[in-house]
């Protein structure tokens, strides 16, 4: 499939990103192959393959849920700059 460069103005104008009138054709190019790919992989014939929502039919192994590590809040809170009440406090990032 062959995109003009109205179709990439459109997208882009759409998705609301700047786009270089020099890097114009690349962008061309490179969407172009995308959409013949994806053109290849909608010829395949795909009737006979069952539908599946993972490739793999295991189940996942999970490990015990145990503690593993010690409680170093203390530690941790020992060499902060400023806690207060268990809890360390950070200066302000939005009014």
């Amino acid at each position: 499939m062959s995109l003009q460069q109205s179709d990439i103005e459109k997208v882009a104008h759409l998705a609301r990103l700047g786009i270089d009138p020099a890097d114009m054709p690349e962008h061309i190019k490179n969407l172009s192959s995308i959409l013949d790919l994806v053109d290849q992989m909608n010829a395949v014939d795909t009737e006979s393959v069952m539908p599946m929502a993972h490739p793999v039919d295991t189940a996942q192994r999970l490990r015990p849920d145990e503690v593993t590590e010690t409680d170093q809040r203390e530690q941790f809170q020992a060499i902060a700059p400023q806690v207060e009440a268990g809890l360390y406090l950070v200066p302000k990032v939005m009014e």
